[in-house]
């Protein structure tokens, strides 16, 4: 009896599926080295999503050092996140860069519970950036809902493939 409760305790604790608002459906890497840089590309994100209704949450400079401090593998120079609404309950980006890529900040744009803004949004961010920072490069999406890890991504003039010597790990999900 106790091992037939573990196993539908365990089969009720998967991963829930996510709603179609939350799908990915673009990602870029945008080149921010310096703090101005990123400082410039928040201005551009906060001024683009107000223009939709919506507003950019980031965390501080402090609040980064001292998660870096703690956690070196959890380093990172930005993380925020593009909001729609008071309550933050439609995200519509999410942006960030890791230990393993500092200052090639990863901008990933979500479907939208209103698809329609929230591709206005996109649009008009990213003629932004790339304008600003023609380096911006795009990322491949796997199963509309994950960027694979920069170690297994191969950058090409264009943007990035998945390595085929990680095809593997993503091959059960189609990458879009």
């Amino acid at each position: 009896m106790a091992l037939l409760t573990m196993f539908f305790a365990a089969a009720a604790c998967g991963v829930a599926t996510q709603p179609v608002s939350n799908e990915t459906v673009a990602a870029f890497e945008v080149p921010l080295p310096q703090v101005k840089d990123r400082a410039e590309f928040l201005a551009i994100l906060r001024d683009t999503a107000r223009a939709e209704g919506a507003h950019v949450d980031a965390a501080s400079d402090d609040d980064l050092r001292d998660t870096g401090a703690a956690m070196p593998q959890a380093k990172m120079s930005i993380h925020a996140a593009i909001w729609r609404g008071t309550d933050d309950k439609e995200s519509w980006a999410t942006i960030i860069d890791q230990a393993d890529h500092l200052g090639q900040v990863w901008i990933m744009f979500a479907r939208g519970e209103n698809e329609k803004p929230a591709l206005r949004f996109q649009e008009k961010a990213m003629r932004e950036i790339k304008a600003r920072w023609p380096g911006t490069l795009s990322l491949p999406i796997v199963n509309r809902s994950t960027i694979p890890l920069h170690s297994d991504l191969v950058r090409t003039p264009d943007g990035y493939r998945i390595n085929t010597s990680a095809a593997s790990k993503y091959s059960s999900r189609p990458a879009t």
